[in-house]
């Protein structure tokens, strides 16, 4: 039974990944359980700056899911790369994905870079779902034209390290944006971030979250995940890192059938900690009982 899968050069054990700040700098989750059973962790996302990030309250509780507004909150580049990094690589032998955010392309050049030269990160996962300061607020992820210009950016600063770039759902046509990143030099992409969202006390007439919007995550956003996968995965000839409401070993296959090569685990995460091991060790069980001995045979059946 292969569970195995290897992207741009780099192997996984399996392809179930913790996603970016659900799992914080994997740290916390390894006196839990063994992390080395994981294929990979997508580390929180780091920018240049430490950052408190936005007023509380920034989590709202839905149906099947969550909506956050965190704010980007983290250490800062040199945090991850002095203390988070050596201490999980103290305990960890997998794949280490650097996942980096910015306000200008000029801090995601110079995070990328001084990520990429840390020993310890694997492939970097660059995240533009961030506001572009220089280009009136709007989100770099938002625009073909500032998501490929992000991209190019980030692949010159990275070496020969692997770079995956992290889509926004919202957006009006996911596509463009994804092929505009793989012109510009991505070597793979992941999708999908979370849906922008809202939820309202009407107790109190307020919004929930001070910010008063927030993205939206969790078991409910699976089928639009699973189509801008698919949708993407067709037009494009890079690897994909699929992700959105996956909480289950039969989730993973499904997203990988849609074209997916590794399956990134969000918020299940907060609501159940143990769902990456649980899903780990039930996915061989799950591939057998579907007559799959090889996982890489279903990645983009569909």
């Amino acid at each position: 039974m292969v569970t195995s899968v290897d992207i741009c050069g780099v192997h996984f054990k399996n392809p179930v990944v913790p996603a970016s700040g659900t799992f914080g700098f994997g740290l916390e989750m390894a006196p839990v359980y063994d992390l080395n059973l994981l294929g990979g962790i997508s580390l929180k996302g780091t920018t240049r700056d430490p950052r408190f990030g936005n007023e509380c309250p920034r989590i709202a509780e839905c149906p099947d899911g969550m909506i956050n507004s965190v704010g980007l909150q983290n250490p800062g580049i040199d945090a991850l790369l002095r203390d988070k990094l050596p201490a999980l690589r103290s305990l960890y032998g997998g794949v280490v994905i650097a996942n980096v955010s910015g306000f200008s392309v000029e801090e995601y050049s110079e995070c990328c870079a001084r990520a990429a030269s840390a020993p310890e990160v694997d492939m970097l996962e660059v995240n533009v779902s961030c506001p572009n300061v220089h280009g009136g607020g709007l989100a770099f992820g938002t625009s073909a034209k500032a998501a490929a210009e992000v991209t190019s950016a980030a692949r010159k600063a990275c070496g020969g390290k692997p770079v995956f770039v992290k889509l926004s759902p919202n957006v009006t046509d996911i596509v463009e944006i994804a092929k505009a990143c793989e012109e510009a030099g991505a070597d793979g992409l992941t999708l999908i971030n979370t849906v922008l969202g809202m939820r309202i006390d009407i107790r109190s007439r307020k919004p929930v979250v001070a910010n008063r919007y927030g993205g939206f995550s969790g078991r409910a956003v699976f089928p639009i995940a699973l189509r801008m996968v698919n949708q993407v995965s067709r037009a494009c000839n890079i690897p994909i890192m699929g992700c959105g409401g996956v909480s289950r070993a039969e989730d993973v296959i499904e997203m990988m059938m849609a074209g997916a090569s590794l399956v990134q685990v969000g918020a299940e995460n907060l609501r159940n900690p143990m769902v990456c091991k649980e899903i780990v060790e039930s996915l061989p069980l799950v591939m057998e009982r579907l007559g799959i001995n090889d996982i890489n045979e279903i990645i983009g059946i569909v």
